[in-house]
């Protein structure tokens, strides 16, 4: 399971790029993580999660998460014996978090750091 959901970072100006279509006027990406087929993306207004669906991928559905809706989130690092980050987001209104497994290329305080930048707002 960890091979197939573990995320690493990508370039803010190439997910920028990319997502421009689903990004407002002046929204800028601060962060990128890309999973197997999945992205998150950190913003200055929200936090987007890009989930591809199917076989093929070529269906694909859009979460925008404003960070006003964001209750709370913890961050788990790795271990010795387990190698993955773990973030977890609760949402007003949800009592499931979204849950996101990042691998230990990922510096998982830099994400508990942009989450803090804007939830904390």
């Amino acid at each position: 399971m960890a091979l197939f959901g573990n995320a690493h970072s990508i370039d803010p100006a190439q997910a920028q790029q990319e997502y421009a279509r689903l990004l407002g006027q002046g929204e800028q990406v601060h962060a990128a993580y890309l999973l197997i087929r999945d992205t998150i993306l950190f913003t200055d207004r929200r936090l987007i999660l890009v989930d591809k669906q199917g076989i093929t991928g070529k269906k694909v559905e859009y979460h925008s998460v404003p960070y006003r809706s964001i209750t709370h989130f913890a961050v788990e690092t790795a271990g010795t014996f387990d190698l993955d980050a773990e973030l977890k987001i609760w949402l007003s209104g949800s009592q499931t978090p979204i849950q996101k497994t990042f691998t230990k290329g990922v510096d998982i305080y830099e994400v508990q750091a942009i989450l803090t930048q804007f939830v904390a707002k």
